[in-house]
């Protein structure tokens, strides 16, 4: 599975309601596909900028469909336009394929008995394989003091980035988790262009979280 897949999964309770609200779970997802283009090594950070290094198609039509628009675009971006961008299309994507894959499914309820919602729950009233999957490895890189592999350390610096680590982390002392993915963040995991590139996407996720979480609030109070 790609990270945006896996942040998804981790995202959604097995009841199919989300565990986060939609800004930090929107802008997790535009940010775990850049993050997923820079360990495919089609993206890289430089000079604050997001470049294409190499434009051949990943073969994941969701990534290559995000590849496509920073190819397109006129001029180097900010990391943090292309998670903006990504977090306002991303999540009906990666839902209806994660449907179309049996991994999850889709109930209609009313909240309130007026509000329409549509909740995606786990296809087998259980969790995912393949969420079991990304939270163990997350879990055995946080209880152990050893390198981190790139994939599962971008993983932890996504749930970091939206705050995503106090409900998979929840049963785990919350001040040791947190000094835990600091160290995992600063760690030699990576070869140092991927970690930086990484390091960049994660303050930028992090970054527009808060942008939108502000207009949101003065839009409120107006």
């Amino acid at each position: 599975m790609n990270l945006v897949e896996e942040f998804t999964l981790l995202a959604y309770d097995d009841d199919g309601t989300p565990l986060t609200d939609g800004t930090h779970l929107d802008h997790g997802l535009g940010g775990g596909l850049l993050l997923e283009l820079a360990l495919a090594g089609r993206v890289d950070v430089e000079d604050k900028r997001v470049v294409v290094v190499d434009a051949s198609p990943t073969g994941d039509p969701l990534v290559d469909a995000a590849l496509a628009k920073i190819v397109g675009e006129d001029k180097a971006r900010r990391p943090g336009h292309w998670v903006s961008k990504f977090a306002k299309e991303t999540r009906p994507m990666v839902l209806a394929r994660l449907v179309d894959e049996g991994i999850l499914t889709t109930e209609k309820d009313k909240v309130l008995w007026v509000f329409p919602r549509i909740k995606y729950p786990a296809a087998h009233g259980v969790e995912p394989a393949q969420e079991k999957a990304a939270r163990d490895r997350m879990r055995r890189a946080v209880l152990d003091s050893g390198a981190v592999e790139p994939r599962t350390a971008a993983l932890c610096a996504l749930v970091a980035a939206t705050d995503l680590d106090k409900t998979v982390f929840g049963d785990l002392d919350r001040k040791a988790v947190k000094a835990r993915l600091r160290e995992i963040s600063e760690g030699a995991w990576a070869a140092a262009a991927v970690k930086k590139t990484i390091e960049e996407i994660q303050a930028a996720v992090m970054v527009a979280i808060v942008a939108s979480t502000t207009a949101a609030t003065a839009g409120t109070s107006s």
